[in-house]
């Protein structure tokens, strides 16, 4: 028995929902999103409030429940609050600045590194350090934080590269004489 999916998702002021058999559509300031559920869950609307349920007893229909839940829920704080991801750079000549609508990266390669910024989502840069990545789409945000965070790993001896905000690094000792 799910945990998760029996929770409701309050649906806030200015969100609009949509349902049309298994796809939803939710409408709010930060733009739509949609989704198409599993064939082995349903999803009402009743007062204010998102509920979705299992059409069966099967074994899959109770792991698409809380699956479902979880994805319905993204899709409603996306377009009224959106997501973001901090990432951290550290290393000595490591950099990051936008240029436009890509972001430039010197990370101790013989080249810059660019990256255009997807469609929908925003990246910035506050200092040369620090990058914020928003949107409404979590999987996009997050997937973008990835492909960045993949230019220059950080390392286990001195730390360096892109990281996480809140990830920490397990540092390995060095050589000894």
């Amino acid at each position: 028995m799910s945990r998760i999916g029996k929770n409701a998702i309050p649906v806030p002021d200015g969100v609009s929902v949509e349902i049309d058999g298994l796809n939803v559509n939710v409408k709010g300031k930060l733009g739509l999103l949609s989704a198409t559920l599993p064939d082995e869950v349903m999803i009402t609307q009743e007062s204010g409030e998102l509920r979705v349920a299992p059409s069966g007893s099967s074994a899959r229909a109770q792991a698409m429940w809380g699956m479902s839940r979880s994805v319905v829920n993204n899709l409603v704080v996306g377009v009224s609050e959106g997501f973001t991801k901090k990432l951290e750079i550290s290393g000595v000549g490591y950099r990051a600045q936008m240029q436009g609508k890509d972001l430039v990266l010197q990370l101790g390669f013989s080249h810059e590194v660019r990256h255009p910024s997807p469609e929908g989502i925003t990246i910035a840069c506050p200092d040369q350090t620090h990058i914020e990545i928003s949107g409404a789409d979590r999987q996009r945000v997050g997937q973008t934080a990835a492909k960045i965070r993949s230019y220059r790993p950080p390392e286990p001896y001195k730390g360096k590269g892109v990281r996480y905000a809140d990830e920490f690094i397990i540092r390995k000792e060095g050589k000894k004489k």
